[in-house]
């Protein structure tokens, strides 16, 4: 994951002045994203809550549950933890044992860092050969969630799909498809972070949740936590929305162009 912000965070820097010179205009290539967008929260919105069509969504899910606790492990990681396994539930639950590390940041590193992920991922499926980036980085770091959950099927075989996909992705259009799965894969980490947080900790209230664990630690209401964690993570997706419209205002045969000299397929 530094690697994504390296990358992508150079463009979101060099987009501030742009953004500030062209305010919040949107031209064509952008609105039929944006559109495409809307389009996704709202399949999205439906798929997940009717009955047996829902289940279509179970693979992102589950991936989006991966990016839930890589955050963990990276976070444990980075703080001095280390990261003995990770694996994902059938029944769309996931569980990262780690040793170590700064509770304070590793326990909302899950909700959060899945959101920041959801973002950066919106921020780079605006263009195609940010998309080819952030799948690269995606890979990476799907192999390493691999290492970690190398004696868990469900990961392995989740894992395994998605590189699948974004190598699939790569062949058609030069990469036009890998552009929208990369924004569908971010809409719905975004999505799903905020909803996971409101369904466990704000609706269900479940007491077993990286909240409860944080408020008995460090004070407050795993519902407050929950309400909290939701506004910064609609603020990520906010961010990676207004940074993809000023650093990527190319039509989409000029992405095409520039696509087709960055690793062509």
């Amino acid at each position: 994951m530094p690697a994504l912000y390296q990358v992508l965070g150079e463009r979101a820097v060099e987009a501030a002045p742009q953004l500030a010179r062209r305010g919040l205009s949107v031209n064509h290539t952008q609105s039929i994203t944006l559109g495409v967008m809307a389009v996704y929260v709202v399949v999205i919105a439906l798929l997940w809550n009717l009955p047996y069509l829902r289940w279509s969504l179970w693979p992102f899910k589950m991936l989006v549950i991966a990016f839930h606790e890589f955050g963990h492990a990276i976070t444990a990681c980075c703080t001095g933890g280390r990261v003995k396994s990770i694996s994902l539930d059938p029944h769309e639950g996931g569980v990262t044992h780690m040793q170590g590390g700064m509770s304070a940041i590793t326990l909302p590193a899950g909700y959060l860092g899945s959101s920041i992920i959801g973002a950066l991922l919106i921020f780079a499926g605006f263009d195609i050969v940010a998309s080819k980036v952030a799948s690269i980085v995606l890979g990476v770091c799907f192999l390493l969630t691999l290492w970690w959950a190398r004696r868990d099927w469900l990961t392995i075989m989740t894992v395994l799909l998605a590189v699948g996909l974004l190598v699939a992705c790569w062949f058609i259009a030069h990469g036009e498809a890998l552009r929208w799965v990369v924004l569908f894969i971010g809409v719905m980490s975004a999505l799903y972070s905020v909803w996971d947080i409101c369904d466990d900790l704000i609706l269900r209230k479940v007491n077993s949740s990286d909240a409860s664990v944080f408020a008995k630690k460090y004070g407050g209401s795993s519902q407050c936590w929950g309400v909290i964690w939701s506004i910064i993570s609609l603020c990520f997706m906010a961010i990676g929305i207004i940074g993809g419209i000023a650093a990527f205002p190319e039509s989409f045969s000029q992405q095409e162009k520039d696509s087709q000299h960055f690793i062509p397929t």
